[in-house]
């Protein structure tokens, strides 16, 4: 896994703009791996090549993250689900399962709501949802996201903190805060994680604004929350919800809250994980993942197949 050369194939296609793309190969179901704010096609390095013994899977990045450059696109949630849906109807011969961490679960929710006939089956990991009135917010996470919140600080906030971390302490820091052991990350994944973050620094003066602009339309979801929630509950495709118990961004009790509201999709706890199982346990959440494409989401894996 120490190159994406290794265990998938780079790609770029053409929707009104380039859009990167890592395919990881396999055949069966179509699978579009969806990552999270800040994210991009390596937080899947570890588990797309586990995926793709029983599925064709790919990792896209989304608008203004990655490899997938703005050049004149909004990279706000709505614009990228608009986004997701074309590129399976494009790329996964119209229909995939969708397998959403953080943002992305909520991109990959709001995909499923409007596009139903591209979304076979919902696979979300920890995904950004609203938080019960019940849960605690860690002192971290808040001041974090309150600074992305105001316009000049915002700014501000990521610029100071890029130059005083650099590249390295940035992916360790990243890590302290989205595992509940980081330690566990495979040691190759987090030196691509260090190689990618100098590669933005140095490449992609743009990130910084898009990081913005996808958080704040993070939040403005989040705070209309009746409407979202009418998205999640008229979506009819079978669902996994995935979920570290550790999780510092998404506590558990909102995962819990999506189960009760929908008893038909399937709810997985890990207990001793964070915000990525996908990074922290690779076998553990593939294992989850394949099992359920083989059990209670035998639908969305036959619907998948192209």
């Amino acid at each position: 896994m120490a190159s994406t050369a290794r265990i998938g194939r780079s790609r770029t296609v053409d929707l009104d703009g380039r859009i990167h793309f890592v395919d990881f190969g396999g055949e069966g179901p179509s699978v579009v791996l969806v990552h999270g704010l800040g994210g991009s096609h390596v937080n899947w390095l570890a588990v797309g090549p586990l995926l793709a013994r029983v599925a064709r899977v790919v990792a896209i990045d989304l608008v203004a993250f990655g490899r997938t450059p703005p050049e004149g696109r909004s990279a706000s949630v709505v614009t990228n689900a608009e986004l997701l849906a074309r590129f399976i109807g494009s790329e996964m011969s119209g229909s995939a399962v969708v397998v959403g961490n953080s943002m992305g679960g909520m991109i990959s929710l709001l995909t499923a709501a409007r596009h139903p006939e591209n979304v076979a089956g919902l696979v979300l990991v920890d995904a950004a949802l609203p938080r019960p009135s019940s849960a605690s917010i860690d002192g971290t996470v808040a001041v974090a996201f309150a600074a992305y919140a105001l316009p000049g600080l915002g700014e501000i906030f990521l610029r100071a903190r890029a130059r005083r971390l650099g590249p390295e302490r940035f992916v360790h820091e990243m890590l302290n805060l989205v595992c509940a052991d980081p330690t566990r990350v495979p040691p190759e994944l987090v030196a691509a994680h260090v190689a990618f973050a100098r590669e933005r620094f140095e490449t992609m003066p743009w990130a910084d604004a898009a990081f913005l602009e996808a958080a704040r339309s993070l939040m403005v979801t989040l705070a209309w929350k009746r409407r979202f929630v009418a998205s999640i509950d008229s979506i009819t495709t079978p669902g996994l919800i995935l979920q570290g118990a550790r999780d510092r961004l998404v506590p558990v009790e909102a995962a819990r809250a999506l189960a009760k509201r929908r008893p038909d999709w399937t709810l997985e706890i890990y207990e001793d994980v964070g915000h990525a199982p996908q990074m922290e346990v690779p076998e553990r959440f593939a294992s989850s993942v394949t099992g359920w494409l083989a059990g209670a989401g035998k639908a969305a894996a036959f619907a998948a197949i192209s």
